[in-house]
């Protein structure tokens, strides 16, 4: 006998079974827009269930990017909202396209690394330990507790009044 070869997608065409490259790469384009588009719906009610309020609330996710569109009452709200998607997995960069109807002084953001505190960011940021209530109550309701942060998570930190 011996070694025979053969085009390799050929029996997808002539038997009608199987899947060519181009249509198995077209399904996975497809699925990957789905999961996309189930990701973004789920991000939305998440904001709708933390109760930030955001007129026609659209956020689309194209890999790891989200876009977020739509009217935030304030700027702690847009804030928070950036918060909450940027903090999801999978979603590596915020494309943040909000308007806000009572505009107010943007927070900082940090980063919270290994060994972070509420209260060692207080410090930081405002040079009083004791300030840490202010960083938690502008991070609920994302925050529960403010003892719960992790490495990676991005904080809002607002400017004292």
């Amino acid at each position: 006998m011996g070694l025979f070869s053969f085009i390799k997608n050929a029996g997808a065409k002539v038997f009608g079974i199987g899947k060519t490259d181009a249509e198995e790469a077209a399904e996975a384009a497809a699925a990957k827009i789905e999961a996309e588009a189930k990701a973004a719906a789920q991000l939305e009610e998440t904001v709708g269930d933390l109760q930030l309020h955001v007129e026609n609330l659209n956020i689309h996710i194209a890999g790891d990017t989200a876009t977020i569109t739509g009217m935030a009452y304030d700027q702690a709200t847009k804030e928070k909202v950036v918060l909450v998607v940027g903090n999801s997995q999978g979603i590596a960069t915020v494309d943040d396209q909000m308007t806000v109807e009572h505009v107010e002084p943007e927070a900082q953001f940090h980063t919270v690394v290994s060994g972070d505190t509420l209260g060692k960011i207080a410090k930081s940021y405002y040079g009083n330990a004791m300030k840490y209530p202010v960083i938690f109550e502008a991070n609920k309701p994302m925050l529960k507790d403010p003892d719960l942060i992790y490495p990676g998570q991005v904080l809002r930190i607002p400017a004292l009044d």
